[in-house]
């Protein structure tokens, strides 16, 4: 079941938005091509935020320690990430970014509980 996660507006191409309603966050990105992706906003690696990473290619790098991870998969392509993040699914309604969360289980970094 989708919901309502923020409008396009919300939103500033090649940066991150955190949704904190939902646990663990996620992170939705709108990508200078003009595509909207949402994935787990923790980093796998140590506890930092994705949505405050650099976005290129359809890419986060993670501001901590530079891993990068796809926008489209959720795969780790730079360590020191070992493990991808989860990628959930992105719909357009009108100007609402609505949000399916992934039923997998999430990869959280040691030490960081939901």
């Amino acid at each position: 079941m989708s919901f309502k996660a923020c409008s396009l507006q919300d939103l500033t191409p090649g940066e991150g938005l955190r949704i904190d309603s939902v646990s663990p966050p996620i992170a939705i990105f709108l990508t200078e091509e003009g595509t909207v992706h949402a994935i787990d906003d923790t980093c796998t690696h140590q506890d930092a935020s994705l949505a405050a990473g650099w976005v290129e290619d359809c890419r986060v790098e993670c501001p901590l320690h530079e891993s990068t991870f796809s926008l489209r998969t959720g795969a780790v392509d730079q360590p020191p990430a070992k493990k991808g993040v989860r990628v959930h699914t992105v719909e357009l309604d009108g100007d609402d970014v609505l949000v399916e969360l992934s039923q997998d289980a999430p990869n959280l970094p040691p030490g960081v509980k939901i």
